[in-house]
């Protein structure tokens, strides 16, 4: 549904109130008008509840006029002469969410550290654009930073084409603004599209070379009014929220308590077997644990894959001091530290559920001589319970991969015997392939593939009761889908629930418990907020949210990890690891199975820890892994 052209107040008025509300029943699952748990506890507030418009007034009045109206918790500017609104409270470094729908033709404008010592709010305060972009009047589209800056694309993005991700008008659109000494940014339905540094040499002379050169103030009060403008149109706005920045940039954790656990080297006399440290020109090699799992057999032995493509085993004992070099696959893997190819290697190590008596276990690598991510299995030696040999390699499963990153790559064996497989949406940016919210690709997905009995042509079997098996034109096998570069996959040993987290893109991180079936919104939603503007696919389920998601903020990386089950530390029990990579911060979140939703997020460790993986034993006790140059890389939580 759109807008209808304005013909009088009452026409306008009806149209709006028809609009929001059916988009307002669409989106009664992430809360319109409210804050998440993850935003509460991140300092975000509403600046605007959906239903009074206490926080806001005329610019240089006290009290905001009738021409603005709620209208189905929105805030709508419904008649003539409504003028600009402004923020009662005044703000120098933050943060602002908010959505926007926009009439056909029609025309308005986000400014912000407004002050009010001129006529127009614009003569202090610069203008993100609001605007119809397909009928609108302006060449400054929805987005720009008004006669300043324009969108960019980043320098290491293959396809260089200029991207306008707004969605058309009488649909919701969403405006993510970053004000801060530390930087400023403005992102376009999740797609960031400019940055910026007021005062800089680059905006002073834009400034000057602009309209606003003449009012001697503009954009330098460093404080200041947040102002929605009247352009004489119509337009509506919810989802309003702001956060404060401290004066280092810093926003609070989004967390219910400290834990205070430290770090310890779970074992710290392991020498990794015919591990070369330094490489042929004489550089040192870092090693980068990716995954780390026990072996099926009662033996106690733990499995540690290297993201270059090497597998050792040794024994669970903290004083081990010898491994056993598995397989080497170095030659057959892409190497992670190429350029642009640190998210391939191999990515993940699975050992069948009755490796006691068939020996068999399975690797996702990225192939060094083609685009295309492998599925394999192999077999151990049976003269050598501690070698396998890569000649014994069948492949199940080959996926083609258009980018160099989102390969994904986390296998796990699920309770029910069948490998689960996470694989990216294939890299580059703003999911080119738009392969998230298209069931005939795999990628973008998680899949469910039978590995035991190999069907027809294939190498493996599809599940009977994968949820797509008899859809037409879907891949059979995918379990769920609306994935960007799942990072890593788990299953809850107790209950379960399958767990994964989802790298963002340019503003949120989340954590997702899979539901056979389900979509998880990439890419026309990242986390629980719009992106980009590729129409709704017909015939496909409505996007599932995260159980958990933070902002680019708090983290830019997350790694999934995995429920402790161990009784080693009580504090932990049940409750799902995970961390930032790029933070180095560690987390648990605790989580109602009954309710789906959780209850708490602590601070497991501070800072400084970059997680590439969580490991587990027989026992339950989980591991994270991490990268060394010196190898010691293996670590669990300690009192």
């Amino acid at each position: 549904m759109s807008f209808l052209k304005c013909v009088g107040k009452c026409t306008a008025v009806f149209a709006l109130t028809s609009v929001v509300s059916v988009t307002s029943s669409a989106f009664a699952q992430t809360g319109v008008n409210q804050l998440s748990e993850a935003e509460k506890r991140s300092g975000w507030t509403l600046l605007f509840d959906g239903n009074s418009v206490d926080g806001w007034r005329n610019y240089q009045q006290d009290s905001i006029i009738k021409g603005w109206k709620v209208v189905d918790g929105a805030l709508v500017r419904s008649a003539k002469g409504a003028g600009d609104i402004v923020t009662k409270e005044s703000y120098d470094a933050f943060e602002l969410l908010l959505d926007y729908k926009i009439s056909p033709e029609g025309n308005s404008g986000l400014m912000f550290h407004v002050t009010e010592d001129n006529p127009k709010p614009w003569q202090s305060g610069p203008e993100i654009q609001i605007q119809d972009n397909v009928d609108g009047h302006d060449p400054q589209k929805a987005g720009w930073l008004y006669q300043l800056y324009r969108p960019t694309v980043p320098n290491w993005v293959q396809d260089k084409t200029l991207v306008d991700s707004s969605r058309p008008a009488g649909q919701w659109n969403q405006i993510y603004l970053r004000i801060a000494p530390q930087g400023c940014e403005v992102c376009l339905n999740g797609v960031r599209y400019f940055r910026f540094n007021v005062g800089d040499k680059d905006w002073n002379q834009k400034v000057a070379s602009s309209k606003f050169a003449k009012f001697k103030a503009f954009g330098k009060a460093g404080n200041g009014h947040i102002c929605l403008q009247d352009h004489g149109d119509e337009v509506a706005f919810r989802n309003i929220k702001v956060r404060r920045i401290a004066k280092d940039g810093s926003v609070p954790q989004p967390i219910d308590g400290k834990l205070d656990l430290n770090r310890e080297l779970a074992f710290p006399k392991l020498e990794w077997d015919q591990r070369e440290a330094v490489d042929e020109n004489g550089k040192l090699q870092a090693l980068r644990i990716i995954e780390l799992t026990y072996a099926k057999d009662d033996s106690n032995r733990l499995f540690a894959a290297s993201q270059h493509g090497e597998i050792w085993t040794f024994d669970n004992n903290p004083d081990v001091t010898k491994s056993h070099l598995v397989m080497d696959m170095r030659s057959e893997v892409a190497a992670w530290d190429s350029g642009g190819g640190n998210e391939q290697g191999l990515l993940g190590l699975a050992m069948h559920p009755e490796f006691k008596s068939n020996q068999k276990f399975y690797l996702y690598y990225s192939d060094a001589d083609n685009a295309r991510s492998v599925v394999s299995e192999f077999t151990m030696s049976k003269d050598d319970p501690n070698k396998a040999n890569a000649k014994s390699e069948r492949v199940v499963m080959e996926i083609a991969q258009p980018y160099k990153n989102h390969n994904g790559g986390s296998i796990e064996f699920g309770p029910d015997g069948y490998l689960y497989i996470g694989l990216g949406d294939g890299g580059d940016r703003n999911d080119p392939k738009a392969s998230g919210q298209d069931l005939s690709q795999l990628l973008g997905s998680i899949l469910r593939i039978d590995v035991d009995h190999p069907e027809g042509d294939k190498n493996y079997g599809i599940p009977s009761d994968n949820p797509f098996v008899k859809t037409t034109g879907a891949r059979p096998e995918i379990y769920a889908f609306g994935l960007r570069n799942p990072w890593r996959l788990a299953f809850d040993r107790q209950t379960g629930d399958l767990w994964m987290g989802d790298v963002g893109q340019e503003l949120w991180e989340e954590i997702n418990v899979i539901t056979k079936g389900g979509n998880y919104g990439w890419s026309s939603r990242e986390g629980t907020n719009s992106f980009g503007n590729r129409p709704v696919v017909a015939g496909i389920s409505d996007p599932i949210d995260p159980v958990w998601q933070y902002d680019h903020r708090i983290g830019r990386s997350v790694t999934g990890g995995r429920v402790y089950r161990n009784k080693r530390l009580p504090q932990l029990d049940g409750k799902y690891l995970y961390a930032d990579y790029v933070t180095g911060v560690v987390w648990a979140l605790s989580f109602d199975p009954a309710t789906k939703r959780v209850t708490a997020n602590e601070q497991v460790i501070p800072e400084g820890t970059q997680v590439l993986a969580f490991g587990e034993d027989q026992t339950g006790e989980i591991y994270y892994c991490t990268e060394s140059t010196r190898g010691d890389c293996i670590y669990r939580f300690a009192q």
